[in-house]
Order: C-alpha cells, then sequence, then structure tokens
C-alpha cells in the first residue's frame, strides 16, 4: 500500500469524526482552540487505536465484525443525537447562554467510538494486506485530529448562527451520519 492510499484511508476514516465535531462545537457556547484541541486529540487517539484492535481481530472474526458494525455506530450516534435534540428541545430562548464551555471528556469519548466503528472494519481488512498497521493507524489519528479541531471551531460559527437550536443541529446532524453509515452498509453489493 503505498502513501497515497494511506492518506486517503487517513481522511476517509476522519469524515464522520470531522461531522460530529461540528455538532460538538455547535453545542457549546463559543469553545476556544484549547477546547479543539482537547476533542481533536480525543477522537484522534480512538480513531487510531480502533483500526489496530480491528487489524488484531482479523480474518477470525471478520464476517461477525462486518454484520454488526454499523448497527452499533448508528446506535450509538443516534442515541447520542436523540440526547442532543431532547436537550435542544428543553432550552428556552434565553437558555443560549448556558450551554457549556466543554463536552465532558466521556461524552466526547463515546462520540469518538461511535465514529471510529468503521476504522475498526478497515483496520479488518488490512490484517490481509501487506501494509504496516503502525503507520495506516497514525495518519488515521493524525488526520481525525486535525479534522475534528477545524470542526469544532466551525461548529463555533454554525452555534452562534444557529442560536438556541445549535443542539438540536447537532443531534440531527450525528442522528443523520448513523443513518448513512447504515444505508451505505445495507445499500453495498456483496
Amino acid at each position: 500500500m503505498n502513501a497515497l492510499s494511506v492518506v486517503a484511508i487517513a481522511f476517509a476514516m476522519s469524515t464522520d469524526a470531522f461531522a460530529a465535531a461540528i455538532a460538538k462545537g455547535a453545542a457549546l457556547q463559543r469553545p476556544s482552540w484549547r477546547e479543539a484541541l482537547r476533542t481533536g486529540a480525543i477522537f484522534g487517539v480512538i480513531e487510531a487505536v480502533t483500526p489496530l484492535v480491528g487489524w488484531l481481530i482479523g480474518a477470525a472474526a471478520a464476517q461477525y465484525a462486518s454484520e454488526w458494525d454499523h448497527w452499533v455506530a448508528f446506535t450509538l450516534l443516534a442515541g447520542l443525537g436523540a440526547r442532543m435534540i431532547w436537550v435542544g428541545f428543553r432550552s428556552e430562548p434565553g437558555d443560549i447562554d448556558t450551554r457549556p464551555q466543554s463536552h465532558s471528556f466521556w461524552l466526547l469519548a463515546l462520540t469518538g467510538l461511535a465514529t471510529s466503528i468503521d476504522a475498526l472494519a478497515v483496520g479488518v481488512g488490512l490484517a490481509f494486506v501487506d501494509v504496516n498497521i503502525g503507520w495506516v493507524a497514525v495518519a488515521i489519528g493524525l488526520a481525525t485530529f486535525v479534522m475534528v479541531a477545524v470542526g469544532v471551531i466551525l461548529g463555533r460559527a454554525l452555534g452562534t448562527m444557529a442560536g438556541k437550536r445549535a443542539e438540536i443541529l447537532g443531534g440531527l446532524l450525528l442522528v443523520g451520519i448513523g443513518i448513512a453509515i447504515v444505508f451505505e452498509h445495507l445499500s453495498a453489493t456483496p
């Protein structure tokens, strides 16, 4: 596998995390670069570890992982998205200033895990290819770190524009990502 292929995989694996980061940034009250880098680091580490785990699982579990990976991702993303929508509808017009300055580590880690299930499946597939999985994992982690940090800052702008309904928009985005993952998997030709 050449370097261009590794870079393409790295950025492809980080697109879901990028979209989720926009939602996370929109749900915050003016997130700082520090929060963006923190979020990027959490997502990046998780996104780098999951292909390693997938690679270790390898051929023995490939058929099982491909049968349920999309449902796990959908459940996690839809659940997180539904929670964000619920919180958004509960807020009052004056509540925009009560949005948090940062998300909890566990909420970010759960979201990062949900968006990295596809990287687990990629890791399983890479177990059958002559590739240095360590370099691929590092590339995926770095691409995710950058894309998520930028996504949080972009979400900051969206949050300002969207006002009190930023949480609802972010939740809808996460649910949409989950639906897209399931649709992509179910519509793939065997």
